[in-house]
């Protein structure tokens, strides 16, 4: 019961990550306001998850939105303990020569804006709060391009800078911010702006789930409570030495190019030496028919 009697904000909490994490923290003792656009799927979460679930619906890209959130949390329970910026989607599609303003506008709203003003009307209400904490999520999209559309990678490079800036304002508060960094995770985040059917959304998550299990050193998909158990460190006592920085939990996913952990992936090095092997070979057969 790590988080007993304290109060925790979860954004985007009816499915994904927001729902694991929700019911980590529930579990373990917290009061949890969980927020989403999705009333029905933030309803069923609140009356079907073990411990103190309150839905409240919040529109992220609202700033009214996420104060309401975060004043109506800290009237009910006297204050905040943690919040979990975790609201987000994959945001505008096209590449830096195709985007338009409003699609580029659009993405930052949801993905950069939405954890600042997180932090922003959250903070009032955690000063004086006994290791109160602030968990964002980043990506790996942040650390380089090929990960996910150009619009959501800048944006969430720009949620580590912020992790970053937000820790050193806020640490004469002793309030710890830092970010987490997911890599290919088995949700909804890939199909939810597709405009097809729902049957179609089914089958391609189905698909993605399938081909994760070999995209990363761990030959297994990642899942939402791999990214819920370590939002819960960052949050719990255990990390009270840890702030401005960001935890991957990627499967390995960045740790190189994948030549350098499949020994079936060809690379460059063992192209080379095969046309060495080939030269060797040639020369010993022109010298033996010498």
């Amino acid at each position: 019961m790590r988080f007993a009697g304290k109060t925790v904000i979860i954004t985007g909490a009816a499915s994904g990550i927001g729902l694991a994490t929700t019911q980590l923290f529930a579990r373990e003792g917290a009061t949890v306001f969980a927020s989403d656009i999705d009333s029905v799927g933030g309803e069923k979460l609140a009356a079907e998850s073990e411990g103190d679930v309150r839905f409240v619906h919040s529109d992220v890209t609202d700033p009214a939105s996420i104060k309401a959130l975060m004043d109506k949390a800290a009237s009910e329970t006297g204050g905040i303990d943690t919040v979990f910026n975790n609201a987000a989607a994959g945001g505008a599609r096209p590449g830096i020569d195709e985007i338009e303003p409003e699609e580029w506008d659009m993405t930052m709203d949801l993905v950069l804006r939405s954890v600042a003003f997180g932090i922003r009307y959250a903070v009032p209400h955690m000063k004086g709060r006994k290791g109160a904490s602030i968990v964002n999520v980043s990506s790996v999209a942040a650390v380089g391009p090929g990960y996910s559309p150009t619009a959501y990678a800048v944006a969430k490079a720009g949620v580590l800078h912020l992790t970053k800036c937000a820790a050193a304002d806020l640490a004469q508060h002793d309030i710890r911010v830092n970010a987490i960094q997911p890599g290919f995770i088995n949700t909804n985040i890939f199909t939810s702006t597709l405009e097809i059917p729902d049957e179609m959304k089914t089958m391609a998550n189905a698909a993605i789930a399938q081909l994760s299990s070999n995209a990363q050193p761990v030959k297994r998909g990642g899942q939402p409570n791999d990214i819920a158990e370590a939002v819960a460190y960052l949050a719990s006592e255990a990390a009270s030495f840890v702030t401005g920085t960001s935890l991957i939990v990627d499967g390995g996913i960045t740790i190189g190019p994948r030549h350098c952990w499949d020994p079936e992936e060809e690379t460059l090095f063992a192209g080379l030496e095969a046309m060495e092997e080939q030269a060797k070979a040639a020369a010993a057969a022109d010298a033996a028919g010498q």
